[in-house]
């Protein structure tokens, strides 16, 4: 999760999380784990979720790029151990908001926003730690640029939990939510199709046509490029590399 909290926040609020959503997928973990564990996810996303984790190719990894606290991390999770997955799963986010390094307090609170950030980081380590069922994925906190340079050169870093940690290799799924200004956005793709498996999965998180992100123009150009074809909107959009 990168800087543009906020806008993301009030964006869901206008819209509707629900909004164009066609499939959703009918799970009761997902449902109590829904009502506890904070997040902006879109329901359509647990069902694209779930056919990407099911038809990934073996031997990548999977990742997540911005993870807030936790939700989507949790629901990789879940459906990677109910299809019996074992790809390594990493996920990064630097928990860095607007003004989380610049001070200030939440509006007229008396909290202030680098505190938020601890706790918001802390939370995503609790919520993981217990609905992940053991299964933490092995978390940088850096952005994502410095993520993929990490992958690239097949560092060894720790991770939030104090875990050794190397990076690198092929890719087999990636979750994109980070900075969703278009820069970024299709940076990150490019970042993950360096890695990307053939058959493997990339889901752009509010890349709806009807949002006000800039991801939806970055998922329009890759349904040009005749590497990848579009799997399923719902609203926001999983592609897959062709083999």
């Amino acid at each position: 999760m990168a800087k543009g909290l906020f806008r993301k926040l009030q964006r869901g609020v206008q819209y509707g999380y629900a909004m164009a959503t066609r499939r959703k997928i009918d799970d009761e973990f997902i449902t109590w784990l829904s009502f506890a564990n904070a997040g902006m996810l879109n329901p359509g996303n647990a069902y694209l979720m779930d056919l990407a984790v099911e038809q990934a190719p073996e031997g990548g990894a999977f990742i997540e790029i911005g993870s807030f606290c936790g939700l989507s991390t949790n629901c990789i999770l879940h459906f990677m151990r109910r299809h019996g997955r074992k790809n390594t799963f990493f996920t990064c986010d630097k928990w860095a908001f607007e003004n989380s390094d610049g001070g200030g307090t939440l509006g007229d609170s008396p909290l202030q926003h680098a505190e938020y950030r601890e706790f918001v980081k802390t939370t995503y380590m609790r919520n993981v730690g217990f609905f992940g069922a053991g299964e933490r994925p092995r978390t940088i906190e850096v952005f994502s640029d410095e993520f993929f340079d990490l992958w690239r050169r097949r560092a060894n870093v720790s991770d939030v939990f104090g875990r050794d940690v190397e990076l690198g290799g092929p890719i087999s799924f990636a979750y994109i939510d980070g900075n969703h200004t278009y820069e970024f956005a299709k940076r990150d793709w490019q970042n993950v199709d360096e890695f990307l498996l053939p058959g493997g999965f990339v889901l752009f998180d509010d890349s709806a046509s009807y949002l006000e992100f800039e991801v939806y123009p970055v998922v329009r150009e890759l349904q040009r490029d005749p590497n990848y074809e579009l799997v399923a909107t719902n609203p926001n959009h999983l592609l897959r590399k062709r083999a």
